[in-house]
Parts: structure tokens; sequence; C-alpha cells
């Protein structure tokens, strides 16, 4: 497919499951959220209307110190602490067979805090897919306008499901996070992240209904759009919105300590690009689930196929040319997972500002590092917390790093 595709005429995007049942379309807002019958949904709910701030159970709401529990890796990696803290680090935590082996967080940061993992928050989405798949519900072959037909006229116009999970086809659409024209600031302000512009579409639908570009396919373009584009099918799909459709095929069979928590816009349309928040030990939960083959300890997520195909990698060739495959020669994309391809068969899932969740099959082990790099998006920091993590990783190999029957699992 060759074609140059016009961005699409903002308007109708069809009908988006309700915020709560019998909710008019497009209600409760800002205007109407105390009034009956709203204010039934809105006031136990009222993060979705208006910005919160949590009041924590114990004061002060998180230790003065860091919490360091490291030593089972030092001894191997001498400077583990000093790395982790030059790729200004919050939270850092291993589990092997399960089991946490290694734990760190900054001062002021505690265990059970949330954290936001950014476009982590992509591979949670490739695994809701993933299970509608298994499923039948979605046919990764079939165009995307099979399930959101308001898509035509868009870039989404002729590329299939797969297309958008690999993220292999040509948008016009800049990724630039600094750039205050880029495209991904306008999805930011369409989501509710940044004030909204004059002529900036109203919501994070139709903002997709606007993207056009070069209609090929067939390399690799990394493009937060799709995955919207991916949690509005599973809206359709599932006829939940895509909050809920997260708890119901994932977060709700994890055993997790925590409910996580999602943005939404204006609609209630969850951000799925990026905006999950949840602890280290929860997100660790999500790389076991892969480890152990896509079942997690309240029922199956995504088959062993499903899984299998991600540890396998994606197209190389799709991803020739790409900062990632500066760092990993061999590196690819598949199913909202980014894949080394290296000897480890490591795959993560990334975020900006430095979000990872690392998976080591070979040690049968997961590496959460979530960050706050003052950049969103640094060669340099991305190298550093590469190498770290394959250090770590290498470091697994030691038995001695070998969880103990009294450690306790995450």
């Amino acid at each position: 497919m060759s074609r140059v595709i016009a961005p699409g005429t903002p308007g109708t995007t069809g009908t988006h499951p309700a915020r709560f049942a019998s909710a008019p379309a497009g209600e409760p807002t800002l205007d109407t959220w105390q009034d009956a019958p709203h204010n039934r949904w809105a006031f136990a709910n009222l993060g979705e209307m208006v910005p919160t701030a949590a009041i924590p159970r114990r004061f002060p709401a998180a230790p003065s110190a860091a919490t360091d529990r490291l030593d089972i890796l030092t001894s191997r990696l001498p400077g583990l602490r000093q790395r982790l803290e030059a790729t200004y680090t919050d939270a850092f935590l291993v589990l092997r067979d399960g089991k946490t082996v290694a734990e760190y967080y900054r001062p002021g940061f505690a265990p059970d805090n949330r954290h936001l993992i950014m476009s982590v928050s992509k591979s949670l989405c490739g695994l809701v897919v993933g299970a509608l798949v298994d499923g039948g519900h979605v046919q990764p072959a079939a165009p995307v306008t099979d399930y959101v037909p308001e898509l035509a006229g868009s870039v989404y116009d002729g590329p299939t499901v797969q297309h958008v999970l690999d993220m292999t086809l040509q948008i016009d659409y800049s990724e630039d996070y600094v750039d205050p024209h880029a495209d991904v600031q306008r999805h930011d302000r369409a989501a509710g992240w940044r004030v909204r512009r004059e002529g900036d579409p109203e919501d994070t639908y139709a903002f997709l209904t606007t993207l056009g570009g070069n209609g090929t396919v067939g390399t690799f373009q990394y493009c937060s759009a799709n995955t919207d584009v991916l949690a509005w099918i599973i809206e359709r799909v599932t006829g939940l919105r895509y909050s809920d459709a997260l708890s119901k095929y994932l977060w709700s069979k994890l055993d997790a300590d925590r409910d996580a928590t999602i943005t939404v816009d204006s609609t209630g349309f969850g951000f799925a690009n990026g905006g999950v928040s949840c602890t280290a030990r929860d997100l660790a939960r999500v790389g076991q689930l892969m480890l152990d083959g896509g079942n997690a300890p309240g029922g199956r997520v995504v088959s062993e196929a499903w899984v299998r195909r991600v540890f396998e990698g994606g197209d190389q060739q799709a991803m020739a040319g790409s900062s990632f495959a500066t760092l990993h020669p061999h590196g690819s994309y598949t199913r909202q997972w980014w894949c080394t391809g290296n000897s480890r068969g490591n795959v993560t899932g990334i975020g900006i500002h430095g979000q990872y969740l690392w998976l080591d099959p070979r040690t049968n082990s997961v590496i959460v590092q979530l960050s706050t790099w003052p950049e969103p998006d640094s060669g340099q920091l991305h190298e550093q917390q590469n190498h770290l993590l394959l250090d770590v990783s290498n470091a697994l190999d030691n038995p001695e790093t070998a969880p103990k029957s009294k450690e306790h699992t995450a």
C-alpha cells in the first residue's frame, strides 16, 4: 500500500462506553457532575472530574531515607547504588522465581507508592489485545476500520490491527516530546495532559480521526497514537471502558497489592499509551505473568503462544536504523513490547523519563526500574540504564542470587 491519506475531518466518533450505567452521552461534565443523577457516580469517582490530592494514611507519607535492600546484588555489582542514583531512580525491584531478591526506593518514595509508568502502559494494552485475540474477539489480520469505522479516511484506513500492534505503519505524527508544535503534545492536550489550545480536538477519539500520512506499512515508526487506537478497538469489542477492560482482562488477575490508576480525558477515555500508574511490585507481577507463559495468580491472561511470539521478537528489518537498534543491533518491536534480540532474550516495556519493565527469561527474573530523568528521551540515559539492566541480568546468573525460601513474594 503506497497511497497518501489525508487527515480525517473531525466529527462524530460514534458511541462510546458510558462512565456509568445509563449515563447520557458525554455526561457528566464539569458543569453537571454535582447534579442528580450524575452525583451518584461522581461523588465516588471525583478524581475523573477534578484534580485530587492524596491524604496519606501515614505521616510523613514516605521514609526520609532510601529503602535499600541491595546487598545480594552489590556483592556482584559494587557500584549499583551510585548507578541507580545517576539514572534518577525512584524505584528498583528485582524478582527471581517470583520472589523479591533486591529492592531500592529513593528517599521520599515508599514501596507502596504508585509511580507513573508512561509508555510501559503500552505493553499492558498489548496484553489486553492478546487476551481478545486468544478469545477470538479480535482478528490481527483484520483492518482497523472493521472495528472502528469512524477512522475511515484517516491513516488507519487500510492498515491491520497487527500493523498497529507492531507499529509498522507510517503516520504524520511527531513524537518530539519537547516541541510544543509536535503532534504528541496535541495528543496530550486532547487527553487532558496539557492546557487545551484553540482548534484542538475535543478529546482523544476526535484526535485520532485527524491523523493522516503516508499509508505505507512494513517499517517501524514509534507512535503513541497507535496504542490509543488499540484501546478504542478494545472498547468496541468488549463494550467496556478501556479502564474497565484493563481491570477485567489483566489487573484483576495479578493478585495486585493496590489498584492501578489511569488518566482519562473529558469523555472518560483512558490514556492507554502512557497514563497508567502503579507500584513497582505490582508492575513486576505483569512481568512475571509473561515469564509464566501468560498465566497469573487469578488465571490465564494470554496464551502461551502469544507470549512466545513476543519473546521470539518482531521484524528486525522493520526496526533497522532506529535508536533502539543502535543499542540492540538485533532489536525489534512486537505486540507493544521491545525485544532486544540479545543472547539472553531480554524483552522490555519502556517509558519516557526512564521507566523499564525488563524480563530476563534465562534466570526467570523481572527487573523494574522507575525513574524521573530530567529529559523525556535521553540517549545517554537510555544507554546507561540499558547497560545497568544487562549487568544486573548477568549478575543474576550467579547461583548466590537465587532467592532463599524466607524471602517474600512481591
